[in-house]
């Protein structure tokens, strides 16, 4: 496996990607977590996928060893590992092959058509997961804030999705410190969504993949929509 694609992008991005032994050994750092469902992952630089999807196979094979014995759960929970991955990119060739990637071995575990509404559901998650854009900088490729959704599992087949913008979410540890001004506040006080959905099946996260597709920083029919640009008044 090559470890660059051309001297021109590494002279012009630094772009050099990671040997499957080193992704392997890293992760290893992190074994457990990289194991659990829904323990979320940000690859900050995430080229091609390298990481990302060594971390979703880790995950579900996880949804293999506790849910293989139900169809249903299976699908549910290999859903929510899909949704605790994310990624940023800056190049548009770089996360097109990331989303593709992931997909692909999200469909091959599942055995999904590209008809399946599953298969459309993961298709959306990672439009609004892996993002083109820069992580120095934290906006997008057309200069708007990332913002990132965060999924959750309530059971029965439905899912809660809530918006923060990536540059708070960065400062969570600064918030935390002690001594700091804001520390006797709780993260609940500071760290508050953009956005918050309704819950969602499936069949209505897949309904989100339009022909004319949202901007991930302003999805289809949110329960409570805010401003999606907070840097704008």
């Amino acid at each position: 496996m090559s470890l660059i694609k051309s001297k021109q992008r590494v002279a012009d991005h630094g772009e050099v990607f990671t040997p499957p032994w080193m992704v392997q050994a890293m992760l290893d750092l992190v074994k457990q977590e990289t194991e659990r469902i829904d323990s979320r992952f940000l690859e900050p630089a995430c080229g091609s996928g390298n990481f990302l999807v060594e971390v979703l196979r880790r995950k579900l094979a996880a949804v293999e060893l506790k849910f293989g014995k139900s169809e249903f759960e299976r699908q549910q929970y290999a859903l929510l590992g899909l949704m605790c991955t994310y990624g940023i990119e800056l190049l548009a060739d770089n996360i097109a092959e990331c989303r593709a990637n992931m997909l692909e071995i999200f469909a091959d575990y599942l055995s999904l058509d590209h008809s399946d509404d599953l298969y459309h559901a993961a298709a959306y998650v990672l439009s609004q997961n892996l993002i083109h854009g820069d992580a120095l900088t934290m906006r997008t490729n057309d200069n708007q804030p990332i913002i990132f959704p965060e999924w959750g599992y309530l059971g029965k087949g439905k899912f809660q999705r809530r918006d923060f913008q990536f540059s708070i979410l960065a400062q969570t540890s600064a918030f935390g410190t002690e001594g700091t001004l804001f520390a006797h506040l709780g993260k609940h006080e500071i760290f508050t969504p953009t956005t918050t959905y309704p819950p969602m099946t499936v069949r209505q996260i897949a309904a989100q993949l339009a022909p004319t597709l949202p901007s991930h920083n302003n999805p289809a029919n949110p329960e409570n929509p805010k401003n999606p640009d907070p840097d704008k008044k």
